[in-house]
């Protein structure tokens, strides 16, 4: 088969190569890709900032979707021919790939298999983090920032269908625009408005989702309401800065983050059962949906890190096999 290799940090060392198809362990399926989603630990990845955890696919690509076409000897609910997205630990960048059948998950009812493959890895970490961690409840304002992307299309639908009060923040005035359709009451666009005096008008942020790190950690502090949830899970902007903890004791704040790839099976097979449960009927209602910017063929992984990196693009960035 095909699949995306790299050798190096940048986007132009991606290339593609012969390789083997991967034989499915006996908790694992084996599937025919028909889409990779691209996703910013796959540019930290490239970058040597990401290594896989032990025992994963050296290869990129974190979520796919497409046919199941065998299946572990262990025995599972899965049928060869069934059509499928899962999340993977790795080498999702393939006309192959195995997945653990517990991270597996039927494509939505009415859902095409491309769009599909934008769901596993943004759903699994929102899910996890706003409603897990954060508990995230109906009527609770929650702040998302970098609205824009992958993960805060995603956010923003799925807080606001869960009954949050969504505020979102984005680079332009158009980025805003389209974030209040998904159902963000409030879009602040950063580059000329202050989230955190709009957010403590509006009464402070009961959960606040961050990837960017830097100065919003103490920006975030300032803007959380009394008892707030903030939780990071990337830190664009460095990790390293001096804050003042003060207003963490006062405001009885809880900061916690976490990244999904390291994560126990255990622990994404309940994800992938809550998401089934509570987030799946409303994928095939319509009521959420993935952004998805621009679909690109297999090889051109480079280009579709590029387009990543420029950080230009709303929503999801897809690959496609050919065939």
């Amino acid at each position: 088969m095909q699949a995306i290799a790299y050798a190096g940090p940048a986007a132009t060392d991606l290339y593609l190569e012969e390789v083997h198809i991967p034989e499915p362990a006996a908790d694992e399926v084996l599937i025919k890709v028909a889409a990779a989603g691209v996703n910013r630990p796959d540019l930290l990845q490239r970058q040597g900032l990401y290594p896989p955890p032990q025992g994963a696919s050296e290869r990129l690509g974190l979520e796919v979707a497409g046919e199941i076409v065998a299946c572990g000897r262990g025995g599972s609910h899965w049928q060869p021919g069934q059509q499928v997205c899962a999340l993977v630990n790795g080498g999702g960048y393939a006309q192959y790939c195995v997945a653990k059948a517990a991270q597996t998950l039927p494509v939505p009812e009415g859902m095409s298999i491309l769009s599909a493959a934008a769901l596993p890895e943004t759903f699994f970490t929102v899910w996890h983090n706003l409603f897990q961690r954060a508990q995230l409840r109906r009527g609770e304002r929650v702040l998302i920032h970098g609205g824009s992307g992958g993960i805060g299309t995603t956010a923003v639908q799925m807080a606001t269908a869960m009954g949050a009060q969504v505020i979102t923040t984005a680079g332009s005035d158009a980025k805003c625009d389209l974030l209040r359709t998904l159902g963000a009451q409030t879009a602040v666009n950063y580059r000329r408005q202050d989230f955190v005096e709009i957010t403590r008008n509006l009464g402070g942020a009961n959960v606040i989702l961050d990837m960017l790190g830097g100065d919003h950690i103490a920006r975030n502090i300032k803007a959380a309401a009394a008892d707030g949830r903030i939780v990071n899970i990337a830190y664009l902007k460095g990790a390293v800065v001096e804050v003042n903890f003060t207003p963490v004791m006062l405001k009885r704040l809880t900061l916690t983050g976490s990244t999904l790839r390291a994560q126990t099976d255990r622990a994404k097979q309940e994800i992938a059962q809550q998401l089934q449960e509570h987030i799946w009927p409303l994928l095939a209602d319509g009521l959420i949906a993935p952004v998805i910017h621009k679909h690109f063929k297999l090889g051109e992984a480079a280009h579709a890190h590029r387009v990543m990196e420029s950080r230009e693009h709303i929503g999801k960035l897809v690959l496609v096999n050919d065939d």
